[in-house]
């Protein structure tokens, strides 16, 4: 913008004069004395409007958390040469506590790589004004453990060993509405406990039309730090955990995602129960209906999804379902597309089957399909691998042990135990093994590996100098890594 002096338009400073008359000719007359009345009326709708938010903020926030991670994580992960390895790093993001034992929710991506992770409480509130109560009080900081994540999803539940915490409650995803006003909650750039406010500028949002997943999107400020943290509305609910940002500037530029709160919640119960969140699917080619493939198949119709594949002698085939069926609801509800669809297996039927409302041509038909988790899904593997207990740094390695599980995952092995390497650890303490991610480590010098602890114990034996021979299996190959101490 170019700076210089200002040139007074006559009928402009008219104008102006004007303007001024009329302001001050209705404004309210000053006390006798010429001095200004008080503000001590707060019985008006604005100053009642910030003593509720005020109210809100001091409910809401002893239950934001700040979690603080030491780790191994990607230096790069647009680098596809790089990643695969992974580094020393520290990082911070926020959670929410969900339960009042110490159970926390946070994204995956706030404690990827995580090989110690630390909750910062809130400090209660106090009857003092928050100046002066914030000065005085001491950050409680506690060791959390990972009870289990989901990348898929990106969400992680953490648990502190503390009881009594103050809680926010999981909010109706079903009852937020375009245009309400929403809070998000966390720690941008580590600022503690910071609040910031905006609207639901969409209910549901699918940023990559490739996946599945949807989101609530805000204008509320998001930042580098607020991952993780509660997107909170008026009542002190929790709507959806904050997750990413749209930007080019690498700062808030109004439009942040929230992971749905019926998503969180099911995230979750599994998580929690289960360690992980079970994938469910019906098992057959789904794809929505666009203008273009209704007009080429002659469909008659736009709304809903429709299947394209459905595998011989599987579950859903055995129901009854077939190629070309119209799928246009599940349990009663409407579905025009194929994320509402899928997240409707997670949130709508806890059930291990689904009821689905189906055109077949003219006719409308009521089929019910087996909900299952796919025992070859290969995303099952990206949740292995804990750098907190599965990490043998001067191996460089993170490694788990083949589990009958794990074993079915991977298909035919030559030798059915080992220790499948789930990543690789970027130290300057490490050898240089030339093991890769997805290698299966079947023995050590001829020592035979069956289990993670073998592997650490069997490497740990080697002295500098001492030369190493690993027999991995790759592809189906069997083949030996060499290497020698330092």
């Amino acid at each position: 913008m170019r700076q210089g002096l200002i040139r007074w338009n006559p009928k402009f400073v008219r104008t102006l004069l004007c303007l001024g008359v009329l302001l001050f000719a209705g404004s309210r007359p000053l006390a006798a004395q010429g001095t200004i009345p008080s503000r001590t009326n707060h019985d008006d709708a604005i100053h009642q409007l910030n003593i509720s938010v005020q109210d809100l903020v001091k409910r809401v926030s002893p239950a934001v958390v700040e979690v603080l991670v030491t780790g191994y994580g990607s230096p790069d992960e647009g680098d596809s040469d790089q990643s695969n390895v992974v580094g020393k790093e520290r990082s911070l993001g926020s959670g929410v506590i969900v339960d009042p034992t110490g159970y926390i929710v946070t994204n995956y991506h706030v404690i990827k790589g995580a090989e110690r992770v630390r909750v910062v409480l809130s400090p209660a509130t106090t009857g003092e004004p928050q100046a002066k109560s914030l000065l005085k009080s001491r950050r409680r900081v506690l060791p959390a453990r990972i009870v289990g994540f989901s990348r898929k999803v990106d969400l992680a539940v953490l648990k502190v060993e503390a009881t009594g915490l103050p809680t926010l409650p999981f909010g109706r995803y079903d009852e937020v509405e375009k245009g309400q006003l929403v809070f998000a909650f966390g720690s941008p750039q580590g600022l503690v406990n910071s609040v910031t406010l905006g609207l639901v500028s969409s209910v549901l949002r699918q940023p990559d039309p490739d996946s599945p997943l949807v989101y609530i999107q805000t204008d509320a400020a998001i930042n580098p730090g607020n991952s993780g943290g509660p997107l909170v509305s008026i009542d002190g609910d929790v709507l959806g955990i904050n997750t990413f940002i749209y930007t080019k500037s690498g700062g808030n530029e109004g439009i942040g995602f929230a992971i749905p709160a019926a998503i969180a919640r099911y995230a979750y119960l599994q998580i929690r129960r289960y360690g992980r969140m079970p994938r469910r699917t019906i098992g057959v080619g789904l794809q929505t209906i666009t203008p273009e493939l209704a007009g080429a198949l002659s469909l008659g119709t736009q709304d809903g999804i429709i299947v394209s594949d459905v595998p011989p002698d599987s579950p859903a085939e055995k129901a009854g379902l077939q190629m070309g069926d119209i799928i246009v609801g599940i349990d009663s509800m409407p579905v025009d597309n194929l994320p509402l669809f899928v997240m409707s297996l997670y949130l709508l039927n806890s059930s291990d089957s689904a009821n689905l409302q189906v055109l077949r041509g003219t006719k409308k038909l009521g089929v019910t399909v087996p909900i299952y988790e796919p025992r070859d899904d290969p995303d099952r593997l990206s949740d292995l691998g804990d750098p907190s207990k599965d990490l043998i740094p001067g191996l460089g390695i993170l490694g788990v042990t083949i589990t009958p599980e794990i074993s079915a995952l991977l298909g035919q092995l030559r030798v059915p135990s080992g220790v499948l390497i789930t990543a690789r650890v970027d130290s300057r303490l490490a050898v240089d093994s030339g093991l890769v991610e997805g290698d299966i480590v079947h023995s050590l010098n001829r020592m035979q590996v069956t289990s993670l602890e073998e592997l650490r114990a069997a490497f740990a034996a080697l002295h500098p100098g001492d030369p190493a021979a690993i027999l991995v299996e790759r592809d189906g190959r069997l083949f030996y890594v060499t290497f020698e101490i330092d």
